[in-house]
């Protein structure tokens, strides 16, 4: 257990900073977490506008089913899970030219009878899938600590290892792209584009680049006994009952404190130098250990790093940026049985992001987004981040047409849009980086191709002893759950330096 007179800084309020704070709080620790917004949650926090409650960024969650990532941790904090529903299906998926789209069914075997027909003669991808998927969801129950950073872990990440965990190996630096190429179906263009709609989603590239074995668990998570949830309420619900946590065992979260700087003595961190947004005043924290839910690019300015670790990460591909379009509507916009989620690929050349896709949400009556009879629509597509902060960006013209190309899109699905909105609002990497402190307003960390997934992952380590990285540019990547798996394998890691 960690020692209860360790003061702990907590850099970042997200969901990973809020779990691992929660976590070390439990355990008897002095917890401050410093959070820059006016709110935590980071990219799964809300905001309300006229009676509607938007999701910034993430709008559906995994991992509240038994077993389940937030389940587990739910229980060891003592809290309830909050309330929601399974997403069935967790996307609707509408592919070019297409009226129909393909469903991504909770059930397993609708969802393999649904695949099956909507892609012919490729049985043998999708058992090999699944097949990796139940391997590797067995070994993730045994909670293993990846990526292995010193003789130790391989000793214990052996004890984790059954016969059947290495059919995984040959798969390890595997792309999805060149598993479709080995199985003969790289000429199959209706299951690619389905493939990098989705894998964009959770991977931030496409199946070309994605690691096989991150493709296979993220898309296994979408069916039963796992799946996807629409929390009620909001998002914020997460974050909340994290919160509560950390004050419950005595732990402190501030809102409006930006952290600019670790600084050092001796190669360990020694404080953290604050400013506090509500005044415009500096101070200093000091701290026995540093968790910093932050991008790894971000972490490398706040240590000031210039070395093997910086140059590492100076190498890696920029993360993306998002545009998000927040819509109030008056419901009778929405067709009859609208799914939660669905997701868009248009032919059409135009500003909308990589391949013009938009993933939509739509709120659900009752689900306390929006008064009754409206409904909240939100529509993302992921951008790179440069173009918005070019110096001669027109920010107000290129804005506004990405606004005005997503509405047109979204016309296509719901009839006379234009006409039930009552509200309407736009975010940028911009926006991002205004409220989030991301490096460019990224809203991914690293994309997970092979050589930056699994065992080649950043690590929860970082260069500085004390100091501990958490969040979507570890392993096991983005998303509610990934990041709670961050930071509990953060929190083990700083037990055991201090045994």
């Amino acid at each position: 257990m960690a020692k209860p007179e360790q003061n702990i800084v907590v850099i970042g309020g997200g969901i990973g900073g809020l779990t691992a704070a929660a976590l070390l709080a439990k355990r008897g620790c002095r917890v401050l977490v410093l959070e820059q917004a006016f709110i935590p949650g980071g990219c799964a926090s809300t905001f309300k506008r006229r009676g509607f409650t938007f999701d910034v960024g993430a709008t559906q969650v995994a991992g509240l089913e038994p077993g389940g990532i937030h389940a587990q941790i739910f229980a060891q904090l003592e809290l309830e899970l909050p309330e929601a529903t399974p997403c069935d299906p967790a996307c609707a998926v509408f592919l070019p030219g297409e009226n129909q789209p393909i469903s991504v069914w909770r059930d397993p075997q609708r969802w393999q009878a649904e695949r099956l027909a909507q892609f012919p003669g490729t049985e043998r991808f999708w058992a090999k899938l699944d097949q990796l998927f139940r391997l590797c969801w067995e070994f993730n129950q045994r909670d293993p600590i990846l990526p292995l950073h010193s003789p130790r872990d391989v000793l214990e990440i052996v004890t984790k290892l059954r016969p059947q965990t290495l059919l995984t190996v040959p798969y390890t630096l595997q792309t999805v792209g060149g598993v479709l190429r080995r199985l003969k179906l790289g000429h199959h263009t209706r299951l690619k584009q389905f493939l990098d709609l989705q894998l964009k989603l959770y991977s931030q590239v496409d199946a070309d680049e994605t690691a096989m074995l991150y493709a296979a668990v993220a898309l296994g998570l979408s069916t039963e006994p796992q799946g996807l949830y629409h929390l009620q309420g909001s998002m914020q619900v997460l974050s909340t009952r994290l919160h509560q946590a950390i004050v419950n065992h005595g732990g402190r979260l501030i809102t409006r404190q930006r952290a600019e700087r670790i600084v050092l003595k001796q190669d360990r961190a020694h404080t953290v130098s604050v400013m506090n947004l509500r005044n415009q005043k500096r101070w200093e924290v000091p701290c026995e250990q540093v968790i910093a839910n932050v991008t790894c690019w971000d972490l490398v300015n706040l240590l000031a790093l210039n070395n093997d670790y910086s140059r590492r990460i100076e190498k890696l591909p920029s993360a993306s940026g998002a545009f998000i379009l927040y819509l109030g509507v008056d419901a009778a916009c929405l067709p009859a049985d609208c799914p939660p989620h669905l997701q868009f690929l248009y032919d059409a050349n135009g500003a909308l992001g990589e391949n013009n896709s938009l993933f939509v949400s739509v709120s659900r009556a009752g689900d306390g987004r929006a008064p009754a009879g409206k409904a909240t629509i939100i529509a993302s597509t992921f951008t790179e981040t440069a173009p918005w902060w070019y110096e001669n960006t027109d920010y107000a013209a290129l804005k506004a047409t990405y606004t005005e190309t997503a509405l047109q899109h979204l016309a296509q699905y719901f009839p006379n849009l234009r006409d039930y909105i009552q509200h309407i609002e736009a975010a940028t990497p911009r926006t991002w980086q205004h409220f989030t402190g991301r490096h460019l307003g990224m809203v991914g960390g690293v994309a997970q191709r092979p050589w930056n997934f699994g065992p080649l992952s950043l690590s929860n380590h970082t260069p500085i002893a004390n100091v501990w990285l958490v969040g979507d540019s570890t392993y096991p990547g983005e998303g509610t759950a990934g990041v709670s798996y961050s930071a509990r394998n953060a929190v083990q890691l700083l037990e055991r330096s201090l045994r």
